[in-house]
């Protein structure tokens, strides 16, 4: 009974492999790049070695073929050290699999070897300035023009804008609404893209957000990512898997403000005592523990259910999303809480966690839009 309920030896090799890879390079850093706000592409770069340019890429494509549960795993892990990072490479993930599992031969053969060694890096373009949780109503056109679409319009948000090379980009191709939606593979060299200022962030410093802005932008039709008005299904089936890897940079946050918390109460003396002496203490750190078990048991749960394509999949990634990123926050709040003062300086890094892990209920689809998902498929049944 007890192994339907634990990771597979293959599981915690890959969950091994990524913890010691963030403990050498990522942890011990993350703090100046928060501070610096520097973009560790570097880094970033050497997870292609392990195969996280290309963690649910097809093996036939190049790719190491891991399902979303392994996926998670491995966000989960990296989170520990900068969910910023760990977010980002979440994202060019999404990218690679969408060209992946929805483009043909030759736009797969042209764009993932680089993408798999991540000697390019990918951006998702969806949102735009007038449309984040209502993305159907986007506006960037394309218009077909012989061989190429020209393509208008803004998009809002981007993790990596300016400095990723490839942007996969939803596009108007038709008629307003859902089934009026395209994908398109945008080179970032293309003439008529720009990119806007870096955004000012409360958190994720540690990866630029920008617009990605188009004027007249030609763009080969070969660059389709299959047919016109297929786009938005393929944005909504990506969102699925990003939902569970932005639940699983929660926990992985809040796995390491736990574990702060645990080690700093035990030294910290109040009293004559250590703080972890106090029942107080025990108890905010057993209700931590314990709702990071409930979300992490939940997401891992939605995970099986999105590699295993089961009809719930939706409903159980918007469920497990909006219960670890609002559990997420709450554990570090509570962890910020038992570092008192010392919790509110940046000498520690609670701070941090608890300004990365804040967006994590707005991106990949607000927890709002998340109850709305779940509410509607309850009430279709």
């Amino acid at each position: 009974m007890t192994d339907q309920f634990q990771l597979t030896d293959d599981q915690l090799a890959i969950q091994e492999m990524a913890q010691r890879f963030t403990a050498d390079n990522i942890t011990p850093h993350a703090g100046d790049w928060d501070e610096q706000k520097h973009f560790p592409v570097d880094v970033i770069k050497r997870t292609a070695e392990l195969g996280f340019g290309a963690i649910y890429v097809s093996e036939e494509s190049g790719g190491i073929g891991l399902g979303r549960l392994e996926a998670a795993l491995i966000m989960e892990a990296m989170a520990y050290g900068c969910p910023a990072t760990s977010a980002f490479i979440s994202i060019h993930n999404m990218s690679a699999w969408m060209i992946d599992r929805f483009g043909g031969d030759e736009i797969k053969n042209r764009y993932l070897p680089d993408l798999i060694s991540m000697d390019k890096i990918a951006s998702y373009c969806l949102t735009e300035p007038g449309s984040g949780s209502d993305a159907a109503a986007l506006k960037t056109t394309a218009k077909l023009d012989g061989d190429h679409y020209i393509v208008n319009g803004t998009k809002q948000f981007i993790s990596g804008s300016g400095v990723n090379d490839i942007y996969v980009t939803m596009v108007r191709t038709g008629e307003d609404g859902a089934k009026g939606i395209s994908c398109l593979v945008v080179d970032k060299d293309t003439p008529g893209v720009s990119f806007g200022a870096p955004e000012k962030k409360l958190g994720w410093n540690a990866s630029p957000t920008a617009q990605v802005i188009f004027e007249d932008a030609r763009v080969p039709v070969a660059n389709r990512v299959g047919a016109e008005g297929d786009g938005f299904r393929f944005a909504m089936m990506g969102l699925d898997g990003g939902r569970l890897n932005i639940g699983a940079c929660s926990l992985g946050g809040a796995q390491r403000c736990l574990d702060e918390a645990v080690a700093y109460t035990k030294e910290r003396q109040q009293f004559g005592k250590p703080v972890s002496d106090f029942q107080n203490t025990q108890f905010m750190l057993a209700d931590m523990a314990t709702d990071l078990e409930a979300a992490r048991a939940l997401l891992y749960l939605a995970a099986a259910k999105v590699t295993a394509n089961s009809p719930d999949k939706s409903r159980f990634s918007a469920m497990a999303k909006r219960l670890a990123t609002d559990s997420g926050s709450k554990i570090v709040n509570d962890a910020l809480q038992l570092f008192g003062g010392y919790g509110y300086l940046k000498d520690y890094p609670i701070e941090r966690f608890w300004r990365d892990l804040r967006v994590h209920s707005i991106l990949e689809g607000t927890n709002q839009v998340m109850r709305m998902i779940v509410g509607r498929d309850l009430l279709r049944q």
